[in-house]
C-alpha cells in the first residue's frame, strides 16, 4: 500500500505524535488483521515488530508452569504492543496474545527504535505511555493478590470493555480464569452473581455488559488507579479518550495528521460519572 494512500491510523498513541514524525512513520507501518488467540511473541524473545491496535485487543501475559498465561495488562487502541523495542532491551518482558480479533498497524522493531532515538518528542510520548502501562501491570499484580475474585472480574471486564466497540466481550469462563490465574469454577460463580444482579448476561462464550455502572461499583479501586494513569497521556492533558471504536478518526485532519497543538475527540466509552466522582476526576473525552 502506498504510504500517501494510507488512512488515519485510528490509534491514539500514533495520533498523538508530531506531524513531521508521523509522516516518517507512515511509510514504515502496514495494516494487519490479528486473529484471536494468536501469539504475537513469547516472553524473552527478541522483538521483530511492534503493533499499534486499532480494533484488536491484546493481552500482555506471563507464562506459568502448566502452560497457561496470567494477564498483566491489556492493550487496545490507546497504545502499542512491544514497548521493549524502544527501551533498549529488545527482548519481550511478557507474552502478547490476541484476545479480540481486529485491525492493527505493524511496524519494525528497529524502525520504532530508530524513530524514538532520533525524535525526543516521539520518545517522550512512548515513554509516557509505557509509564501508564507499567502502572497497569503493577496494579494488576496487586489486584490478583489482595482482592476478591468478584472484584477482579469486574475490573477485568471493564478494562476489556474500554478497549473495544460494543458491549459484548467474546470470552469463555475458562479463558478468563486462565488470564486471572484462578479456577474456572470461581469465575463461573462470580459471573453468575453478576448476572443475577443484572450487570451482565452470559451465553456460550459471550458476555454482554448490561450495567457498566454496576460493575464499577463492584470493582475494586484498581480500575480507577489504572484509569487515572492512562488519562494523564495526551500532551499533558488530564483527560484521555479511553476505548476503541472502529472508524473513529483518531487523528486531527482528514489526511491522518495530528496538527501541532490540536487535540482530538472520540465518542468511545469511558468511565461513567459515577466512577469519575468516586475517583475524583472529570469524565471528559476531550484531549
Amino acid at each position: 500500500m502506498n504510504a500517501s494512500c494510507k488512512p488515519p491510523p485510528n490509534n491514539q498513541l500514533l495520533a498523538s505524535l508530531p506531524p513531521d514524525d508521523f509522516e516518517v512513520l507512515r511509510s514504515k507501518i502496514e495494516s494487519v488483521d490479528l486473529e484471536p488467540r494468536t501469539l504475537l511473541y513469547e516472553a524473552g524473545t527478541v522483538l521483530r515488530h511492534v503493533h499499534f491496535p486499532v480494533t484488536a485487543v491484546v493481552s500482555l501475559a506471563s507464562p506459568v508452569l502448566d502452560g497457561a498465561y496470567a494477564e498483566a495488562a491489556v492493550v487496545g487502541s490507546e497504545g502499542v504492543v512491544g514497548v521493549c523495542a524502544f527501551m533498549g532491551g529488545g527482548k519481550a518482558l511478557s507474552s502478547a496474545i490476541v484476545q479480540r480479533p481486529g485491525l492493527a498497524w505493524r511496524m519494525g522493531a528497529r524502525d520504532i527504535a530508530d524513530l524514538a532515538r532520533d525524535s525526543p518528542p516521539v520518545m517522550q510520548q512512548l515513554l509516557r505511555y509505557t509509564q501508564a502501562l507499567f502502572v497497569h501491570m503493577a496494579q494488576s499484580s496487586a489486584c490478583h493478590r489482595h482482592h476478591a475474585l468478584g472484584q477482579q472480574l469486574c475490573r477485568w471486564l471493564l478494562q476489556h470493555l474500554d478497549r473495544q466497540a460494543g458491549d459484548e466481550i467474546l470470552m469463555t469462563h475458562e479463558r478468563i480464569a486462565s488470564m486471572l490465574g484462578v479456577r474456572r469454577e470461581g469465575v463461573s460463580a462470580a459471573a453468575l452473581k453478576l448476572q443475577r444482579e443484572g450487570f451482565i448476561q452470559y451465553r456460550r462464550g459471550r458476555i454482554q455488559v448490561i450495567d457498566r455502572r454496576g460493575l464499577e461499583r463492584e470493582s475494586c479501586e484498581c480500575y480507577g488507579v489504572v484509569e487515572r494513569a492512562y488519562r494523564q497521556l495526551g500532551n499533558g492533558s488530564p483527560a484521555w479518550p479511553h476505548g476503541a471504536l472502529a472508524g473513529n478518526p483518531m487523528a486531527g485532519g482528514a489526511d491522518g495528521r495530528n496538527p501541532a497543538g490540536a487535540g482530538f475527540r472520540v465518542t468511545a466509552r469511558g468511565p461513567s460519572r459515577y466512577l469519575a466522582e468516586r475517583e475524583g476526576f472529570e469524565p471528559s473525552m476531550q484531549v
